[in-house]
């Protein structure tokens, strides 16, 4: 049987935003992989004294393009780079390069974003609303559109706990149209305009979730008539099976946790270990775009079988509710699997304390983190060398100050549109466009995606030798935390004692 995604990106030109992003680049190389797409447009910037092809080009030595390279080695000649940028006006397109989209496009694909939690309001509205609207006025001049995806996120709607698959237009405080003028009126003045973040957001816990939510009011109000679909992921993790297994090269989101907690420097956290683990393997992120973008085309041949008027659909992507995991499964695969997986670099025997209380984690911080920082930066002075970990430490602090609404609450997502979707696909794609979250074993993805951390993140090599080297150091740290531990209990019970003795 014949694959109908694989045969509908046939000779497809796509124009795709956030191309250099982790989603992005894993979409780019499953179309690639997977398809005889005819050409990608990329919009992209320059970037560290590199032109846009140079950054593209530098994908060739990415483990993620290893495989696809070996099978068709000049494949990324097909990749063509579009100068711009989203947080500039009109998205920085030159005129001519924007009458090329207009005359050869057929899918657009929108998922360049600011995932800063801490953006300035102005920054993030830019790069998060106002690109959407644009990369929206664009797509209506394009001649040959068939599917346009927004990429958004499954938290634009955070301020209620149960997310299904429609608009949430009574949560914003005004507008994104309202907004978007304001922004303009008060160009000259940013200043002026971030102090109004707190109004503005309201009950949103920050600037990204604030303007991917005014984002999805735009594609309701003003998609018109266009062929558009909204992807929803949960937060996007490591690859599952394509192309290799456990592929990562970012510490966004959950796996930041793990990364510190592996490495021994993440000793508590603000974390809700009963809350469910909203996460994803971004493979499966990158077959769902493409085949809800499939789904979004063969609707629009179909127009009168469809509700006149209704709103673009929404795809939610999230653990299903007859597979999920809380967050005490998640952290429990690095206490699992800390000898299985070590790292060679590690500086004390990984284990993490967590509680939902604030002060509480703020409070154990100083003995668990700042206290031991003060010792080795102390050390590190007398050798005369710089010292370091006091800076790391606060890094990490305000990291979690940033993201710890999300560790703390628990959020579900409904996927009915997602669950039709994939009962719509043929056997043959659901096999080559796999997104299936109630099939996932998570133990064996576990074993899989701390492989690839270590791997792919943490530079450490993968042969066994490494891992014995790693073992050794993991079972020496391991005997003196469990003499400090001892020591403490020694050292807390004579308290105990002398404090008896004082007043009895």
């Amino acid at each position: 049987m014949e694959s109908e995604i694989k045969k509908f990106y046939e000779d497809k030109t796509i124009f795709l935003t956030g191309a250099s992003g982790f989603l992005g680049r894993v979409t780019i190389e499953k179309l690639l992989r997977a398809t005889e797409v005819k050409r990608i447009y990329v919009l992209i910037r320059p970037k560290r004294g590199k032109d846009t092809q140079e950054r593209i080009a530098g994908w060739k030595t990415n483990p993620l393009f290893e495989v696809l390279l070996k099978a068709k080695p000049n494949i990324l000649e097909r990749v063509v780079a579009i100068e711009g940028d989203c947080k500039e006006p009109d998205l920085a397109i030159s005129p001519t390069d924007r009458d090329l989209l207009t005359q050869q496009v057929d899918l657009v694909m929108h998922g360049a974003a600011t995932v800063n939690f801490a953006e300035p309001l102005h920054v993030a509205l830019d790069i998060n609303t106002r690109a959407t609207y644009q990369m929206l006025q664009l797509a209506k001049q394009m001649h040959r559109l068939v599917a346009f995806v927004h990429v958004s996120t499954a938290f634009s709607n955070c301020i209620i706990h149960f997310i299904t698959e429609r608009y949430y237009p009574e949560y914003l405080s005004c507008s994104a149209k309202k907004v978007l003028a304001l922004r303009e009126m008060l160009d000259k003045d940013t200043n002026l305009f971030d102090k109004m973040a707190p109004v503005l957001l309201d009950r949103f816990p920050n600037t990204y979730t604030y303007t991917k939510a005014l984002a999805e009011q735009l594609i309701q109000t003003e998609a018109g008539d266009l062929p558009v679909c909204i992807f929803r992921p949960a937060s996007i993790v490591a690859t599952n099976k394509e192309p290799i297994s456990g592929w990562i090269d970012n510490i966004y989101g959950p796996i930041a946790i793990l990364y510190g907690v592996s490495y021994g420097i993440l000793r508590v956290a603000p974390l809700n270990l009963n809350a469910e683990s909203n996460i994803v393997p971004v493979d499966g992120c990158a077959n769902l775009v493409l085949s809800c973008a499939w789904r979004t085309a063969m609707e629009a041949a179909q127009r009168k079988e469809q509700v006149i008027g209704s709103p673009p659909v929404i795809y939610n992507y999230a653990p299903s509710s007859e597979n999920v995991i809380n967050n005490r499964e998640f952290i429990g695969a690095v206490k699992t699997k800390r000898h299985v997986f070590p790292m060679t670099k590690v500086i004390w025997y990984p284990f993490l304390h967590a509680t939902t209380k604030i002060w509480l984690y703020k409070l154990a911080t100083i003995f668990y983190h700042l206290l031991p920082a003060y010792m080795v930066d102390l050390y590190l002075r007398l050798r005369g060398q710089k010292p370091r970990m006091v800076g790391i430490y606060d890094k990490i602090h305000r990291n979690i100050d940033a993201v710890q609404h999300f560790m703390i609450n628990s959020w579900s997502f409904g996927t009915p549109n997602t669950d039709r979707l994939w009962e719509c696909m043929s056997a043959v794609d659901r096999q080559l466009f796999e997104f299936d979250m109630k099939s996932l074993d998570w133990n064996s993805y576990f074993d899989r995606a701390l492989f690839g951390m270590r791997t792919y993140l943490c530079k450490e090599d993968p042969t066994e030798e490494s891992i014995q080297i790693a073992r050794k150091k993991m079972n020496r740290f391991l005997i003196l935390h469990r003499l400090l531990q001892f020591s403490l209990l020694c050292v807390g019970m004579a308290i105990v004692g002398w404090l008896l003795r004082l007043f009895l």
